[in-house]
């Protein structure tokens, strides 16, 4: 195929606006696939994407149309998997924006324009669920207009569901967005977009090809990495592994290669081969840098070395999940694993636990923080329980995030309280037609558990929310340690600021108090900062009658079985241990 009759694009758009729908229906209006193999959500090739109707990993694809080679790539819509969705416009020249005509602009559908208009793509506007009774196609497409400058001619009308409109959607893709640029005559580079490890095969490579060619067979070269391998087999997606002779430039498809972790080969890098070598590296991605981490322990200590086998395979085939081993006193053997928000945590534990059948129990989410010493040292902690003691501590300093939320306008006084509440700063304050875009900077730590929650219900689920990384800044922080029966429990703590460590340690001491079985002796639950204790609550015990079966007699026969029982407990107090169950250490997560 000459490069001229090559189109690359992507579909990009907010969390459930219909971009998988959109890929299905134009895989069936080409013929990529037939009608017997089809099912929705082709392309979200995992069971928990199904489930829960999200892309979580982006897909390429192949279709041919009208004698044009066009090359899809679906993308997630989640701000956690955002980073999936910058690796794909690289790949890119224009990207399709679907956004849903009875929801309107979303925050992500925000973020990822910004994104493609970074990466300098044609965007085409498209207007999704126009068939539905809450559809606003002339609100809708007036917000479009303001976001993208662009004339109301432009909008295409579709209903991804029923496949109104999507053949105009294809003729957009080959009308208004252009070729891909590059040498055919050049020496050979290619992008890589995504990789995976294949328990048979080894590594696979999703590449787009900037200039010259890679053939079966070719020594290829990891330019960032200087890894060496062997091209075992070279193709297309469309959507399964379609082999061929040669990818050539400006295409997009997958390169089988023998190299044994995706470490040698990573996301962003420059593929060359020997034949035909390049020195110039293409403009690759950032590292990836995890902001939520999480120790991961399993119930029994004897399946440690399977719950590290099996990261080490996952983190194969997601270059964003980092890990390190942990050992905490109360839960044994452990990893801390660094993720890229709560849903990429709670993917990855769905995951462990199903295809790895692992029983598992995860500590309170936290961010990184960095800490000054005393004597100039600088540490970059993961976890509350490697803060070091507070008289060798300068400065501590925590990460804030700059968000941006999307409300309908009568809810514009409630996110303001929410924001104020988790310490954010609102910045500014613009109108999208009826809608509100509040831009605001809060501490991460703040927002990790259940901000998302509690915006949705105070804006009636009509609120959306992204943020990215902003920087660090020194605050007044403190470590809020547990005691359970006077026993320090290490998992447990927590850093907080201290206006709100007094707050957060009552808050967790009473629900500790729900989660945590009763005794045969009193339990004292406490929340403390360095030797100062700020919260206690109390297990009462079970009170056994060891008097019931007495039948009368001498009162004193009651009190001297009651003092025996009294001075039992006072021994079981102790030598007694508190069974801690696996819900305590994930009460930050819980809602009241």
């Amino acid at each position: 195929m000459t490069i001229d009759k090559i189109r690359n694009f992507c579909i990009i758009a907010h969390i459930d606006h219909g971009k998988s729908t959109l890929a299905d229906r134009m895989l069936e209006l080409t013929g990529t696939v037939q009608k017997r193999d089809m099912k929705s959500q082709l392309l979200d090739s995992m069971d928990l994407e199904r489930e829960k109707g999200i892309t979580i990993k982006l897909a390429p694809v192949r279709m041919v149309y009208k004698g044009y080679d066009l090359n899809l790539i679906d993308t997630p819509g989640h701000v956690d998997f955002s980073y999936e969705v910058s690796r794909s416009l690289q790949a890119c020249e224009g990207a399709i924006l679907v956004v849903d005509a009875s929801q309107g602009i979303q925050a992500q559908t925000l973020a990822n324009v910004y994104l493609a208009m970074n990466a300098d793509l044609k965007i085409i506007p498209v207007l999704n669920k126009i068939d539905l009774p809450a559809a606003d196609v002339t609100r809708v497409s007036a917000e479009i207009i303001n976001l993208l400058g662009c004339d109301e001619s432009d909008i295409l009308k579709i209903s991804a569901k029923t496949g109104m409109g999507v053949t105009e959607v294809l003729d957009a893709v080959i009308e208004r967005i252009g070729p891909p640029m590059g040498d055919e005559n050049a020496p050979s580079r290619a992008l890589i977009f995504d990789s995976y490890y294949d328990d048979y095969r080894g590594v696979i490579l999703y590449t787009r090809m900037v200039d010259g060619s890679i053939k079966k067979g070719d020594v290829i070269e990891m330019m960032a990495t200087n890894a060496n391998g062997i091209a075992l087999e070279v193709g297309v997606l469309q959507p399964t592994m379609k082999p061929g002779i040669d990818l050539a430039t400006g295409e997009i498809g997958y390169i089988v290669t023998n190299l044994r972790t995706t470490r040698d080969a990573r996301v962003g890098d420059t593929v060359t081969t020997r034949r035909s070598h390049t020195d110039s590296q293409l403009p690759g991605y950032k590292l990836v840098k995890p902001f939520v981490y999480a120790g991961f322990f399993p119930v029994s200590n004897d399946d440690y070395s399977d719950l590290k086998d099996a990261i080490e395979k996952l983190s194969l085939s997601d270059s964003a999940l980092q890990f390190e081993p942990e050992n905490s006193p109360v839960l044994g053997f452990g990893v801390r694993i660094g993720f890229l928000g709560l849903l990429h945590m709670d993917i990855i534990r769905e995951r462990l636990e199903r295809e790895y059948d692992l029983d598992l129990i995860v500590t309170n989410p936290s961010t990184d923080y960095h800490v000054s010493l005393a004597n100039g040292e600088f540490l970059d902690i993961k976890s509350a329980s490697d803060l070091p003691d507070a008289s060798r501590i300068k400065e501590i300093a925590e990460p804030w995030i700059k968000g941006e939320i999307v409300v309908p306008k009568n809810y514009i006084g409630s996110v303001l309280q929410l924001i104020i509440n988790k310490r954010g700063i609102q910045n500014n304050l613009s109108y999208i037609d009826e809608r509100a875009l509040i831009s605001f900077e809060a501490p991460l730590a703040n927002l990790l558990t259940d901000f998302y929650d509690q915006l949705k219900s105070i804006t009636s689920g009509y609120g959306s929310f992204n943020y990215e990384l902003d920087d660090y800044r020194v605050e007044d922080l403190v470590r809020v340690d547990f005691y359970v029966a006077g026993n320090i429990v290490d998992s447990l703590s927590v850093m907080a600021h201290r206006s709100e460590a007094q707050d957060l340690g009552r808050r967790i001491v009473d629900k500790l108090k729900e989660v945590i079985p009763r005794q045969n002796f009193q339990v004292a639950l406490q929340a403390a900062i360095g030797g100062k204790f700020i919260a206690r609550a109390d297990l009462s015990a079970y009170r056994k009658d060891v008097t019931g079966y007495l039948y009368g007699g001498d009162v004193s026969r009651k009190k001297k079985l009651l003092a025996k029982q009294a001075k039992g407990k006072k021994r079981m107090k102790r030598f007694g241990k508190v069974d801690i169950p696996s819900e305590a250490f994930t009460v930050m997560l819980k809602r009241d």
